[in-house]
């Protein structure tokens, strides 16, 4: 159990509720459901992968349910699967999602369409289908980037996605208000895990993305996971519609390009002479 946890910082306010994650099978997914599951929640997780499915519901005591985060019929089913089994769906998480490096020269359309139907279209449909199923109280998260706020190379496909999933969101946010449900967005920067394991270990990417944060640390997974709660809790009952960076400060400086990382990579070359 995490130290967070070991707290119970929220004191029971999750029990009793239903938390849906899609795309909980893994990585910031997994660790967002495993932290309200912590928290007393009873929470479903969803992804296409029915094994890494089935293996991360057990190591959390979640209930899985494969379902297709692009897809408008199965994210239909899942939510109302959900509230046919539990009867009802308390909060929604779209952690489902890759990040993928490409110029526009360099786009290919297969490419585009696939990061346009799992980080914006499958995410309207996530929010459309999760509201349908909710009460008032209902709270809806999805996961943006930084980089949608912050031009950032190479991410036009992602970061535009996810743009468009922000202001979404803002709509969503006025759309729903009159039923009592909150819509909200969360946009970290870069935060430790397996998928980012590989780039970080890269002393020079690493200090370069410290270099931009003014707090002088990476984000956590945790540093996610309290956000979510938080805005997932009844503490937060007057805010909707926010796309809320996560990014020690990032903001007030820039994203990291290729020529920070390479100035890290000369100064280590350097220190190692």
């Amino acid at each position: 159990m995490t130290e967070a946890a070991e707290t119970r910082r929220w004191n029971g306010e999750f029990e009793q509720k239903v938390v849906v994650v899609a795309g909980g099978s893994s990585g910031l997914g997994l660790h967002l459901a495993g932290r309200f599951r912590e928290e007393g929640a009873q929470v479903v997780i969803s992804a296409r992968n029915a094994d890494r499915l089935e293996a991360a519901a057990r190591e959390i005591d979640a209930v899985a349910i494969e379902s297709d985060a692009t897809s408008f019929a199965a994210l239909d089913r899942l939510a109302e699967t959900v509230k046919e089994r539990f009867g009802r769906i308390d909060v929604a998480i779209n952690s489902a999602g890759f990040e993928q490096r490409v110029s526009i020269r360099d786009i290919e359309s297969e490419d585009f369409e696939a990061m346009v139907a799992v980080q914006f279209t499958g995410a309207v449909y996530f929010i459309k289908h999760m509201a349908q199923r909710m009460q008032a109280g209902g709270v809806i998260i999805s996961m943006s980037s930084l980089t949608s706020l912050m031009a950032a190379e190479g991410y036009a496909a992602y970061a535009g996605a996810k743009a468009g999933l922000n202001h979404v969101t803002r709509i969503a946010a006025a759309e729903y208000a009159p039923e009592g449900i909150r819509v909200h967005a969360l946009a970290p920067s870069v935060v430790e895990t397996p998928m980012t394991a590989g780039i970080l270990a890269m002393e020079p990417v690493k200090n370069a993305l410290i270099e931009q944060a003014p707090l002088g640390r990476l984000g956590e997974c945790s540093d996610v996971s309290e956000a979510a709660l938080f805005l997932a809790s009844d503490r937060s009952t007057y805010l909707t519609g926010l796309v809320l960076p996560i990014d020690g400060g990032t903001m007030q400086k820039k994203i990291i390009d290729d020529n920070d990382v390479m100035r890290h990579f000369a100064a280590q070359a350097a220190a190692s002479k």
